[in-house]
């Protein structure tokens, strides 16, 4: 193996290593920071992102403050935005170069996901269109989060354990952030009547993260793409 490949291997682990202690410790910023970079376009926080990224040490406070600094344009993300009508989709915009993936997704009227977590990334949503809520849980059989409550074998979990502890509207051009420390989550589209279209960045980028059934079983679900750079993917390319 060629020696610049093994290099290049060990750095994305590192990177990976210091994306996921910071994890233990990030908390977001309300709005952008005051000397930070402009952003005047998608393409531009595309661009400023992967120059974060080449570092393996990278400024997570610098990518909240991008993602805070774009301004919801829809002709910029239009061609992304791809509508399912039985269920949400996620919409590949850029794969980071493996280090982080931007997404756009589109629910429609009375979507929702499932109470889910973030496999140890961050997660940033920003709202491009409509209204998007936010309902926090406690994440259960998590040492940071264990009160005392017995826990269940083979990922099963007492109800009384999926606690929730918050509810948060997003409007356009908000940016909420979670991450594992902070809980799981489950976000709908409350409208009944309009969409709603949110621009996620998760770093780093995961396959698969873990799902909470009615309150009962955490299950593993694979991670897929409804399209990508604009484009339906096929069944085997998700």
């Amino acid at each position: 193996m060629a020696l610049s490949k093994i290099d290049t291997e060990i750095e994305q682990v590192d990177q990976e290593k210091y994306l996921r202690q910071a994890t233990s410790y990030y908390q977001p910023l309300e709005k952008p920071l005051k000397y930070g970079p402009e952003v005047n376009s998608l393409s531009d926080l595309v661009a400023a992102l992967h120059r974060e990224f080449e570092s393996n040490y990278v400024n997570i406070e610098m990518v909240n403050h991008l993602m805070l600094s774009y301004k919801s344009n829809p002709r910029e993300w239009r061609k992304y935005a791809k509508f399912d009508r039985y269920t949400y989709t996620r919409n590949l915009v850029d794969a980071g170069n493996g280090k982080f993936n931007l997404l756009i997704l589109c629910w429609g009227e009375g979507h929702g996901s499932s109470v889910h977590d973030h496999a140890d990334s961050h997660c940033f949503m920003k709202m491009l269109k409509g209204d998007l809520r936010e309902k926090r849980y406690e994440y259960p059989n998590r040492s940071a989060r264990d009160n005392g409550r017995s826990h269940h074998p083979d990922g099963e979990i007492d109800s009384r354990e999926l606690v929730e502890i918050g509810e948060t509207p997003i409007a356009v051009n908000d940016v909420a952030y979670i991450n594992d420390n902070l809980g799981l989550h489950r976000v709908e589209n409350p409208s009944h009547s309009d969409t709603s279209v949110s621009l996620h960045l998760y770093c780093p980028p995961f396959d698969t993260c873990s799902v909470f059934q009615d309150n009962l079983k955490k299950t593993t679900a694979k991670v897929t793409f409804w399209s990508k750079y604009g484009v339906r993917t096929k069944q085997n390319e998700q």
